[in-house]
């Protein structure tokens, strides 16, 4: 079941981010130590958003996560970010349903425009991205400051 999670999830929201962060520390721009840090207030804030956030859960229990952030420099465009399954959860299509929930999102609140973006070597998922529509700009840059790893921006327009 996917839902949209709010202030109030923050607790369930921290626990499958930092699981993320753990699980998969090239994927993201920020890092497991930084996460760690971050208060109530900042989990809280995170969520206090008009863009969705996602989580999957399966058995009452969060599995994967995905979100959407839009520019307010960009009208008309939006970029997802926070894609994960845990180990357990993944070959459930548990990303496509998400990738194909915030599309549906973006096309209701008229976004053309949507961009994420993958690490260099992360196959399986610009494979899920590709299925979903999404094409190589090529265009790249750092995961993160000090970060020897790239990562490449993928659009695609609904």
């Amino acid at each position: 079941m996917i839902v949209d999670v709010s202030p109030g999830d923050w607790e369930e929201f921290r626990e499958i981010r930092l699981r993320a962060l753990a699980d998969a520390p090239d994927a993201f721009g920020m890092t497991h130590a930084a996460a760690l840090e971050q208060t109530e207030d900042a989990w809280r804030s995170q969520l206090d958003t008009d863009d969705p956030i996602l989580l999957v859960r399966d058995g009452g229990t969060a599995v994967a996560m995905g979100g959407a952030w839009r520019p307010p420099d960009t009208p008309g465009s939006m970029m997802i970010w926070g894609m994960w399954a845990a180990p357990e959860a993944r070959g459930h299509g548990h990303a496509e349903a998400l990738v194909g929930h915030l599309l549906q999102w973006a096309r209701e609140h008229g976004i053309t425009d949507v961009s994420l973006h993958v690490t260099k070597g992360n196959d399986a998922a610009r494979h899920i991205y590709e299925r979903c529509g999404f094409s190589s700009t090529g265009q790249w840059e750092p995961l993160r400051e000090g970060s020897p790893l790239r990562i490449e921006l993928l659009r695609r327009t609904t």
